[in-house]
């Protein structure tokens, strides 16, 4: 592992008014996370879990095109929202539409021919839950929390939830949404952020963008800063050795917390869920540095690849 201590930020953007400070997730989403685990998945160690998560996001999407319209929401919340800067769509106050339990069926029905063993079962158990069931196993997932979660069930659980955020979330527009009272999390439904990534091209250039790990929308917070505890002292980023250094572990010495950082101008095709999954084996060595994730992943469960 190396790593390299900022000990006087650079590069902070000043906050101008034309940074585009949202992007809501487009159409393609999964698609394109999908093909980037797939491209990650050659050679890797954890290969055939890698292709299996991109068979559940390929089965995202394809349920996300068939997603009926749903209600739209209500103008009241956005703007009583917006003026509190809260999150509109925080699970905590959002009824979520029973639809997705329908689509979480889906993905385990969609998943089960190329699922082993072990998986098969864990899938059956979703396909055959009940409904309170389920709504239970969402609650659990939402608040962070890990007692009664059914760890091998937690993947497609997850993703079936992110469908649903995602698809209301792209209904919304930049301009409804404030720029949240806390930035370590997602300023549209409140979700702590799955990792980072530095964009390249046009107005994002350099810019780093936190991405959701609920509804895949990404916000902008000035690098070289703790995206947990806005702390910007000390902070300092660490690689695999040896690694292309695509991704690096932005680490903070005040809260002991770490968020994974993609940069596309390594590989323009990184994008922040794909990429965090495919680089466990930095979670590892952060472990082993005494840092905890900031960051959440429904495809990691307690830092291990769940549901294999």
């Amino acid at each position: 592992m190396t790593a390299t201590t900022i000990l006087q930020p650079g590069q902070i953007e000043a906050g101008a008014p034309d940074i585009p400070e949202l992007r809501l997730p487009p159409p393609d989403l999964f698609t394109t996370r999908a093909r980037r685990l797939r491209q990650l998945s050659e050679g890797h160690a954890l290969g055939d879990y890698l292709l299996f998560i991109a068979s559940l996001i390929e089965a995202q999407q394809t349920a996300l095109k068939g997603l009926p319209d749903l209600p739209a929401v209500d103008a009241t919340l956005l703007a009583r929202c917006y003026t509190h800067q809260m999150p509109p769509l925080a699970p905590a106050g959002w009824q979520r539409d029973p639809v997705w339990r329908r689509l979480a069926r889906e993905l385990a029905g969609a998943l089960s021919p190329v699922a082993n063993d072990t998986a098969r079962k864990a899938l059956a158990r979703i396909m055959d839950a009940s409904d309170a069931w389920l709504e239970a196993q969402a609650d659990t997932i939402l608040s962070g929390q890990r007692e009664e979660l059914d760890v091998a069930c937690a993947p497609v659980i997850g993703a079936a939830l992110q469908i649903y955020w995602t698809r209301v979330a792209a209904s919304l527009a930049p301009g409804q949404v404030a720029r949240p009272e806390h930035p370590n999390l997602c300023p549209v439904c409140g979700s702590h952020p799955v990792a980072s990534v530095v964009r390249i091209g046009g107005s994002e250039g350099g810019l780093r963008y936190l991405q959701c790990t609920l509804c895949s929308s990404e916000w902008h917070v000035v690098r070289a800063k703790c995206s947990n505890c806005d702390n910007s002292k000390g902070i300092a980023y660490y690689t695999v050795e040896g690694d292309a250094g695509v991704v690096r572990a932005e680490a903070c010495p005040q809260c002991e917390s770490y968020l994974k950082v993609a940069y596309m101008d390594k590989d323009p095709h990184a994008e922040a869920m794909a990429d965090d999954l495919a680089s466990f084996a930095l979670d590892v060595l952060m472990g082993e540095q005494g840092y905890s994730r900031s960051g959440i992943n429904f495809f990691m469960v307690h830092g291990d690849a769940a549901g294999s």
